[in-house]
């Protein structure tokens, strides 16, 4: 049954046609709760809980995610009093705070679609690595020789080494602490990700710099519907600027985030 199905009768039907999706990070469900809705919000909650009882905490969201740290603060509305959870993903297990890091579970088939262009041997790095999901996915799924994280956030940090922990994969995993223009480490890598879409173009250079020749870089930005020329056009200008030679191999929708506006990743060969 669709929450929209089991809140018939508690909510009208113009109250209805205003429920937005939820998403589910470990066992718990973040909502967006409309102004109108408000009022409502206990009763929409109480009955997720009941229709899903994998779900142990419903939140609603209270603004998006800002700053350099990425933060999103929730509040919230009905089951268990935290915003820890675990999440698990392709065979890893990922502990986080909803509220002190980011995470999209929604990005779970892109991780793994980066993953499986990995080669064997590969030095890998992941900008903007948060709890460590790309890095982990990537060490778990592919013959990658090791994979780099790094990570501003204090928080996510501390998740992302618990997590290496976790999934046991500290044989081939580094999570760093620190901005990424100084943390990455001085060394050349054959494949570098970039899934921060507000404010990777700032690190375009960075990345340049540090990639391989022949190797690969997955950019990744905010879209219009059905034109992405803005994003690759980021791309090959920031490689002119660094007189770099490179290839667009691909430009890939990742889901989208709003009103006709996708997070797309465009892979590129340098």
């Amino acid at each position: 049954m669709r929450l929209k199905d089991a809140l018939k009768g508690k909510l009208t039907e113009s109250e209805l046609a205003l429920l937005r999706g939820f998403d589910v990070v470990g066992d718990i469900a973040i909502m967006e709760v409309p102004r109108e809705l408000a009022k409502k919000e206990k009763i929409i909650a109480q009955t997720l809980l009941k229709l899903l009882p994998y779900i142990k905490v419903v939140v609603k969201k209270k603004g998006g995610h800002t700053g350099v740290y990425r933060k999103q603060p929730v509040q919230i509305i009905s089951g268990q009093k935290r915003k820890t959870t675990m999440h698990k993903e392709h065979g890893l297990t990922f502990a986080l705070n909803v509220e002190t890091c980011y995470f999209s579970p929604r990005l779970s088939t892109e991780r793994l679609r980066i993953a499986q262009q990995v080669k064997a041997g590969e030095q890998v790095l992941v900008l903007f690595s948060g709890v460590a999901p790309y890095v982990l996915v990537i060490a778990k799924h592919s013959k990658a020789a090791r994979v780099y994280g790094v990570e501003a956030n204090p928080a996510a940090h501390r998740y992302a080494a618990q997590n290496v922990q976790l999934n046991k994969l500290g044989h081939k995993v580094v999570v760093m602490k620190g901005d990424a223009k100084k943390a990455i480490p001085k060394m050349r890598f054959d494949r570098i990700v970039m899934p921060w879409p507000q404010r990777a173009d700032a690190f375009l250079d960075v990345a340049l710099k540090a990639i391989k020749k022949g190797g690969t870089i997955h950019y990744y930005d905010f879209q219009p519907e059905g034109d992405f020329s803005e994003a690759k056009q980021l791309v090959l200008n920031a490689c002119k600027k660094a007189a770099k030679r490179c290839t667009i191999l691909r430009t890939v929708e990742c889901g989208q985030v709003g009103v006709r506006v996708y997070r797309v990743c465009v892979d590129v060969k340098v």
